[in-house]
């Protein structure tokens, strides 16, 4: 069972303390690919995806934060792998690169690519919070 600590807000955040944690936090992730899917060969670039953010979603875990929060960024990240399944079929570009290029392109250090159909402004910033937070974790130092 996952543990509880303090989040900053006086409520309680995740630990990740054992391996079902992250099944607990994001019980569909083997299923997400399937979401996103247009068509049946859209399912291993979605694997793809899946695979480049467990990692991401794993490090969220272990930073105590609240509860909300950690669903926050995995509904985010969600969005951010759809967007790149769409993306794929609207830019013959995009279809043609690696996933992880993809990925590289849309996210930067000021956020992630607009969401379309299109959100709200706070909902964007929300979103660009996860894009940005993923972007520093994929280019975190290899000594970090």
């Amino acid at each position: 069972m996952a543990s509880r600590a303090a989040s900053g807000k006086g409520k309680p955040a995740i630990v990740a303390q054992d391996l079902d944690t992250l099944a607990r936090y994001v019980p569909d992730l083997q299923e997400w690919p399937a979401s996103w899917r247009v068509e049946d060969k859209d399912i291993p670039p979605g694997q793809a995806i899946v695979a480049i953010f467990t990692p991401f979603l794993e490090h969220l875990l272990t930073l105590g934060y609240a509860r909300k929060t950690l669903l926050r960024h995995r509904d985010h990240l969600w969005m951010l792998g759809g967007d790149m399944i769409r993306r794929r079929y609207e830019d013959p570009d995009a279809l043609a690169m690696p996933v992880v290029t993809l990925l590289h392109n849309l996210i930067e250090e000021d956020g992630g690519p607009l969401i379309w159909p299109r959100i709200s402004e706070s909902e964007q910033n929300s979103f660009d919070a996860t894009c940005r937070k993923l972007y520093h974790y994929l280019n975190r130092s290899p000594n970090a």
